[in-house]
């Protein structure tokens, strides 16, 4: 007779996975569980073996050692295929889409129902409704998705995988793009998705997010399993503690100067009506002063990636002046902006700030090749691994070695080497494009301490951040956009969320 009280095997899961990487060890005898119908956090610094367990999860790698079980049998997956045909689909941060085809061709690419040979578009947009509904989207299956936001675009994804079959999702950092609203209606969807039975595997670097949807947190540091916080013991204190294995400040907070920059000083930085080609109908002028810490809030669109870009000379500007330490300068290319004192740390660190297969040494040196070449031409290796040594040491890097390649180390450590490469060039002006995006607690308490030293150097800093914990505690001052519009600026005890969200929905005006 089968003891009814006996409790169901787990849906998923991995018994003493390891995984190793030249110079890495990346996972070390990881066990994890996931139940039915459960939301599974996993959080970690950076580094700390989460994006190896959850490709192990999906398919994409193999692991050295153990086991995946599966529905309380053994699996072996050699490829995404098979996992997605077990019901196993990851979800990336970076959106695997095609936005020049439909929403419906988009679920079902590669899968489309065909009719004499054809696509059947009729059938295709038929069955992509149910899939659409249950994420909560109310667009037509015929809609081409580059018209939809980024939000709706996370959700068409989702959609993609429940039409694979999928009953467990595996997230990484789903809302690391979105915005506020559409954050929130994602942690919908995760609920209501947990209701229809499906498991889902959320990984996060915010931790209030971990604590609105986990059912349990496995917490993870230096490839291994740190302990699990169930129900109410999910807290963000108890979090943080077993992730970085030390007692950690909830937020840093900056000392910040209740008054605005002295009027007689000459700014560092001073842009008047400046005309960005992606928001032509709004003029945008502003100043920043040596040792100010300055940022550009508002929501996701509102025009702020699009302004550092123009004042780094990646697109020019249809009208306005820039002056840099009292001197105008003309920037038709990056090259204008470096001569004249400015780096930019771009969002996409891996696309735009690194040779992502280039060692740590050749990536540090880029900006500082014409200054370190003999005759224009020869690079002197032994000149790259000094100034290598000198940037490990000053920033913390955590690697192997100088001639580490730059894939293989964490986003924290990827982010400090294009900070390194811009402070070879000791800049007046650093522009910082969500300097933190995508990296753990610990990592992200180092980089503000790093701007704070910069700053107090002298340096101006204008950075762009979607997250206003971020703001508030970093900022000297806040310049919110709306729309490509600086809306409001804000400093001193004004320096609130209520404050900057106003701004930032056009809902005030300075």
């Amino acid at each position: 007779m089968i003891d009814s009280t006996t409790p169901p095997a787990p849906l998923l899961q991995g018994v003493g996975l390891s995984k190793r990487f030249p110079g890495v060890r990346a996972l070390h005898r990881v066990d994890l569980t996931l139940g039915h119908a459960e939301v599974l956090a996993i959080v970690g610094e950076n580094g700390a073996g989460k994006s190896t367990l959850m490709k192990i999860l999906a398919g994409v790698q193999s692991p050295d050692e153990g086991e995946l079980w599966l529905r309380g049998s053994t699996v072996e997956f050699t490829g995404i295929r098979e996992a997605m045909d077990a019901g196993i689909s990851l979800i990336h941060q970076e959106l695997n889409l095609a936005e020049n085809l439909s929403v419906a061709a988009n679920l079902f690419l590669g899968r489309e129902p065909r009719r004499f040979g054809l696509i059947d578009h009729r059938r295709l947009e038929q069955e992509s409704r149910p899939f659409l509904e249950a994420v909560g989207l109310s667009v037509e299956p015929a809609t081409r998705l580059e018209e939809l936001t980024l939000g709706k675009q996370q959700l068409v994804e989702i959609a993609k995988a429940l039409s694979t079959g999928a009953k467990v999702l595996i997230m990484d950092e789903p809302t690391s793009s979105l915005s506020q609203r559409e954050a929130e209606r994602l942690f919908e969807v995760v609920f209501d998705l947990k209701a229809q039975g499906v498991s889902v595997v959320y990984i996060s670097h915010r931790l209030a997010e971990v604590e609105t949807l986990a059912d349990r947190v496995m917490v993870m540091r230096d490839g291994e399993h740190a302990g699990e916080l169930v129900g109410e013991k999910i807290t963000h204190d108890a979090m943080v503690s077993r992730m970085v294995g030390r007692d950690v400040t909830r937020f840093f907070q900056r000392t910040r100067s209740a008054e605005l920059p002295d009027a007689n000083a000459t700014p560092i930085l001073q842009v008047k009506d400046l005309v960005v080609p992606e928001h032509p109908k709004h003029r945008v002028s502003f100043e920043i002063s040596s040792g100010e810490m300055v940022s550009l809030a508002g929501l996701v669109g509102a025009g702020r990636t699009e302004l550092l870009r123009c004042l780094f000379g990646v697109s020019m500007p249809l009208a306005g002046t820039i002056r840099v330490a009292g001197e105008s300068v003309r920037l038709k290319s990056p090259n204008d902006a470096i001569a004249a004192g400015m780096g930019l740390v771009p969002e996409d660190r891996k696309g735009q700030g690194l040779v992502i297969d280039f060692p740590v040494d050749e990536n540090v040196s880029l900006s500082h090749l014409s200054e370190d070449a003999v005759a224009g031409c020869w690079v002197r290796s032994g000149v790259l691994k000094q100034h290598a040594l000198s940037s490990i040491e000053r920033l913390r890097i955590k690697t192997p070695s100088e001639s580490q390649v730059v894939r293989y180390l964490s986003g924290g450590n990827q982010q400090k080497v294009v900070i390194a490469k811009w402070l070879l060039m000791n800049p007046k002006v650093l522009l910082l494009d969500e300097p933190t995006r995508g990296i753990d607690i610990g990592a992200k308490e180092e980089i503000y301490r790093l701007m704070e030293s910069l700053a107090a150097q002298g340096m101006a800093i204008l950075f762009v951040s979607s997250e206003l914990e971020e703001v508030i505690g970093l900022s000297d001052r806040v310049l919110v956009m709306h729309e490509g519009e600086i809306t409001g600026q804000l400093v001193g005890e004004h320096v609130t969320e209520q404050n900057i969200m106003a701004y930032a929905t056009g809902a005030e005006r300075e």
